[in-house]
């Protein structure tokens, strides 16, 4: 059995451990022996989550998803890990859907990736529900990350403890609006709706050129753009006849992709 399994960019700016979008570069994972594929070791995040769902036995991966850059790779491989192993233990498609979204948020101790790979589209996760947010937007998604790693453990060490209130209030109803502008396919509102005040900053700090990036896929005129989950991506939302434009815009000593938005999630076969 092999299941396949979108990348992910995680916040989208203010939904802060919250938000996803399900991106088109695909982790697969197999209980069959595959010339094509890594065998998987015992303690890669999809062989973790596959024996936490009961599954036994060995596995073989590949996947474009660069690690440590911030574009869901330990979230897609303990999706992709946990439905396998759901199925294998017994349960049928539906029911090891919800139970392998559980166990991956569980292991990746949020659930904004873990919501977006399994669900596809755009995602909100948040107590213990995930919902597909409903939307029609006719856009591709300019990334582009640097050589650099960085680690989503110093990436959160980074983060103070309280936020000043007022910032509290503007992430909560940035997050609002782009809720709302991306179920009523509001362009106009998106950038606005991008806007943070709890985590980028501070986070970009720890890779300063993929703030000079964000800056310049802003002045390029994306429809949006934020930093990808712990970074270093960064992430844009572009028109499609523009992304390719915009992609030759950006430093060569780093890696650019455009991409779709992923609109089916986990699937099996």
């Amino acid at each position: 059995m092999r299941v396949s399994v979108p990348a992910s960019s995680a916040n989208l700016g203010p939904g802060f451990d919250a938000l996803g979008i399900a991106l088109d570069l695909p982790f697969v994972l197999s209980d069959e022996r595959d010339d094509q594929l890594l065998a998987v070791e015992a303690t890669h995040p999809a062989a973790v989550a596959f024996a936490a769902a009961g599954g036994e036995g060995p596995l073989w991966w590949r996947s474009p998803i660069p690690p440590g850059r911030g574009l869901g790779f330990s979230g897609a491989a303990r999706v992709a890990g946990a439905l396998l192993g759901c199925v294998r233990s017994g349960l049928a498609e539906a029911e090891a859907r919800v139970r392998g979204l559980e166990i991956a948020s569980e292991l990746e101790h949020h659930p904004d990736n873990a919501a977006a790979s399994m669900l596809g589209g755009v995602t909100v996760a948040s107590g213990g529900r995930a919902l597909r947010v409903p939307t029609s937007l006719d856009v591709r998604v300019v990334v582009w990350w640097p050589a650099t790693e960085t680690s989503t453990n110093k990436a959160r060490a980074a983060l103070p403890a309280t936020v000043a209130f007022e910032d509290a209030v503007f992430n909560i109803g940035r997050t609002a609006l782009l809720v709302a502008a991306l179920s009523c396919g509001d362009l106009g509102a998106l950038a606005a709706a991008t806007e943070d005040r709890l985590h980028q900053d501070l986070r970009i700090a720890l890779s300063p050129e993929s703030g000079a990036v964000l800056e310049l896929l802003r002045s390029a005129g994306v429809i949006a753009a934020w930093l990808s989950g712990s970074g270093p991506t960064v992430a844009s939302l572009v028109i499609p006849d523009q992304a390719e434009r915009v992609a030759a815009l950006l430093p060569s000593a780093g890696t650019a992709r455009v991409l779709d938005i992923d609109q089916r999630g986990a699937r099996l076969g």
